[in-house]
């Protein structure tokens, strides 16, 4: 890889990740299934809270669906040290934030809101229709929630 094509990779990688960000925020799972390779890997065990994880690009989907389909999402990314392996492969660390409301008469475990700060591990693989993500794992620092007390409003 030439210095344009590597410039030219790190961008396209970065507008994948905020594709990513955007179309989970905004529930687009049908587009949100090609921002996956094939094989696609997605482990939450490091978040704090929802756990778990799936293989294949329409299980990483559906996991993730189960988990915040009904909750308003804002992610926010920026500053990755992304590292280009090979013209085909290529690794990333994104900063970021997380913020969930989950919806009225519902929660997770009592968790009306949260606020998470930590990172997104990711591999990406470039196929013919371009890059990928091929491996995401997420890491939280801190975790702010604001708990529903009872039967009675958000504490």
């Amino acid at each position: 890889m030439n210095d344009v094509e590597k410039l030219l990779a790190l961008e396209e990688i970065r507008s994948l990740k905020a594709r990513y960000w955007r179309l989970l925020d905004t529930k687009d799972w049908e587009s949100l299934v090609e921002v996956f390779s094939d094989d696609a890997r997605m482990d939450m065990s490091g978040a704090g809270t929802v756990g778990g994880g799936a293989v294949g690009k329409r299980q990483v989907v559906d996991f993730i669906r189960s988990r915040v389909g009904d909750v308003l999402t804002v992610h926010h990314g920026h500053t990755p040290e992304i590292e280009l392996h090979s013209d085909t492969t290529a690794s990333g660390i994104w900063p970021m934030t997380d913020r969930l409301r989950w919806p009225e008469g519902s929660s997770l475990n009592g968790v009306v809101e949260l606020t998470g700060l930590g990172h997104y591990h990711d591999e990406y693989v470039r196929v013919s229709e371009g890059w990928k993500i091929s491996s995401t794992a997420v890491t939280r620092l801190r975790v702010d929630v604001v708990r529903r007390a009872g039967n009675g409003p958000p504490s």
